[in-house]
């Protein structure tokens, strides 16, 4: 089953209320864009996945499809990062940024757990993964470390989580990755990571955009934090691996995981 819809704010606690903006006015914006899949719905869903795509453009909707067939009593909700517009022209208010590093700040971060929130109001007895690929993996990761509570599991896919290094390699192509921004470093933001979740950092071999470095930083901030870490990096792949196998069977072992703690 695959159903769509537009997140918004909740106005009571407990409780959710869409309301639909004139089309004569300019609209605040109050949330995301998703893509809702898997046959299970409310409290029937035992673990829900939250999938983040990347900078470009968005190419998460499969992803959620199979992770959702995989994962028994799931439900998998692709989210549209602000300001981002699909192939099909559904689209997120907000600025999405220029694509040069800039794209990881506190608002557009907020806007991604404010969603999230939104979700664990439909789902109360979901367990939740967060799974980003690239740019939607360093906001997977400062979210998981700015706002904790709202996560029991991470997945990072091709992540650039130490975010000034990252973007220092990308400007020796680019002049324009040189100018200032006020993104957070998955890396800093990875003490604020809860000591109880589950992550599972993936990167490709020959991934040329955010090389190994990268992702490894990340995962051994994590497991010296004592935090379960699955950190595999998948032979002969290179920066587009959401996709991949590897990917989905991380994410279903870490369902599983997270399914016998509960």
């Amino acid at each position: 089953m695959r159903s769509s819809l537009v997140l918004l704010p909740l106005l009571l606690a407990g409780c959710t209320t869409a309301t639909m903006q004139s089309p004569a006015l300019a609209p605040v914006p109050t949330g995301l864009y998703t893509e809702t899949f898997g046959p299970a719905s409310g409290p029937a869903v035992k673990t829900l996945i939250v999938v983040v795509h990347a900078d470009d453009q968005p190419s998460h909707y499969a992803f959620a499809a199979a992770v959702a067939k995989a994962v028994p009593e799931s439900a998998a909700v692709a989210v549209l990062r602000p300001g981002y517009a699909d192939q099909t022209g559904h689209s997120s208010p907000g600025d999405r940024g220029t694509g040069h590093g800039d794209n990881y700040t506190a608002d557009r971060i907020t806007a991604v757990g404010d969603a999230i929130v939104n979700l664990h109001a439909r789902y109360p007895n979901a367990r939740t993964i967060l799974v980003g690929d690239a740019g939607g993996a360093a906001i997977a990761a400062n979210l998981a470390g700015t706002r904790p509570n709202l996560l029991d599991g991470i997945v990072l896919v091709s992540c650039p989580c130490t975010l000034p290094e990252w973007r220092a390699r990308m400007q020796k192509q680019d002049p324009a990755w040189g100018s200032a921004v006020t993104s957070l470093d998955p890396l800093k933001t990875s003490g604020g990571v809860l000591p109880t979740i589950r992550a599972a950092v993936l990167v490709g071999a020959d991934d040329a955009v955010t090389p190994i470095p990268f992702s490894r930083a990340y995962a051994e901030a994590l497991t010296l934090r004592g935090i379960a870490t699955d950190y595999r990096i998948v032979p002969g792949k290179g920066h587009a691996l959401l996709d991949d196998p590897e990917v989905l069977a991380a994410t279903t072992r870490l369902a599983a995981e997270l399914a016998k703690k509960s």
